[in-house]
């Protein structure tokens, strides 16, 4: 399946490259968060295919707004076109007041609740999870050492309990996206960068 994750910045090369066909074999878009929903909303209606976000740090309350048409998957899990496909939106809190934004603890909390689906995955279809996306990245993988860029633990949890094939994120801006920092194995899993968007042949 090919699928095109986005996250934090919304490119006129996307718009353009959209508008003339280029990602016309597109069956999937995630986005990573933090990107204004008029552009997630553009995508959905320009590739007619599925559209799956979690909240990153810059976005609105959920109660708030939310974009037209796509799915938000914040701590939810769909399955589409035979992938399992998770979400977890947010950052690390950096600001008392910060909107989606989560302490270490807090993200743990979060990612808990996600934990009856995932059994239930294991005993319908063998395995939990195919597809993880989240804003923030893991703990000590493709995060940063100022304190708004650090990674999340209960991410790095969530790679060990419920072992899906990709996680992709964003929230971490590798300008120069050589593949060094842009893309990490752990365990089965595959952790991706997407940072600000990416083509990916997903398969399980």
């Amino acid at each position: 399946m090919k699928i095109l994750a986005v996250s934090d910045q919304a490119l006129e090369r996307v718009y353009t490259l959209s508008s003339n066909g280029h990602f016309q074999d597109v069956e999937l878009i995630l986005g990573c968060g933090d990107l204004p929903y008029a552009y997630l909303e553009y995508l959905l209606t320009m590739l007619n295919a599925p559209l799956y976000y979690v909240p990153g740090n810059h976005d609105p309350l959920f109660a708030n707004a939310q974009a037209e048409g796509c799915v938000n998957l914040d701590l939810k899990i769909e399955r589409r076109n035979k992938f399992l496909i998770g979400g977890f939106g947010g950052s690390i809190r950096y600001r008392p007041d910060g909107i989606n934004q989560h302490t270490q603890n807090e993200a743990f909390l979060r990612a808990f609740r996600m934990l009856p689906r995932l059994a239930l995955n294991r005993i319908q279809y063998g395995r939990a999870l195919d597809i993880l996306i989240s804003h923030s990245p893991p703990f000590g993988i493709h995060d940063d050492s100022d304190p708004a860029h650090h990674g999340l633990k209960a991410l790095n949890w969530l790679i060990r309990i419920a072992r899906p094939r990709y996680l992709f994120h964003g929230h971490t801006h590798f300008y120069k996206q050589n593949i060094s920092n842009a893309e990490t194995t752990v365990g089965i899993t595959r952790v991706m960068n997407v940072y600000p968007y990416k083509i990916i042949e997903a398969s399980h």
